[in-house]
């Protein structure tokens, strides 16, 4: 069984920055991939941002609404999943959800389906105004 527990949310102007953490806890050796998502009131779920942790080199992906103000990434530890979200917009208040894909091993994650991944968080939410 995998715990995934983000924090970092609040609320936020536009412009400004947030770095939301996800801690995992239980048996991750299988993990294969790391994603954040988010979902808005009346919107579905929308992946954010997906780290694929293969042994020959990490691979990361970006949905096109945050690529090159957001970073997803991992602390050395490997247990602590960051998403560093740099000129906030009105448009990126939603609740984010960490997520994992345990026990698959291509990297079909990167698409960031919400199929792909079998661990959730709880959310913590984010309020840009």
């Amino acid at each position: 069984h995998v715990q995934l527990v983000e924090s970092g949310g609040g609320s936020e102007q536009v412009g400004g920055s947030l770095r939301l953490s996800c801690v995992a806890s239980g048996n991750t050796y299988s993990t294969n991939c790391l994603a954040w998502f988010r979902q808005a009131p009346g919107k579905a779920r929308e992946g954010v941002a997906a780290l694929f942790l293969s042994p020959y080199g990490r691979r990361r992906n970006y949905a096109n609404s945050v690529a090159g103000r957001f970073t997803i990434s991992q602390d050395n530890s490997g247990n602590t999943l960051y998403l560093q979200m740099n000129s906030l917009a009105a448009d990126d208040t939603a609740m984010y959800y960490c997520a994992a894909d345990i026990g698959s091993l291509d990297d079909t994650c990167l698409s960031m389906s919400p199929s792909k991944y079998n661990y959730w968080g709880q959310g913590t939410q984010v309020t840009v105004s």
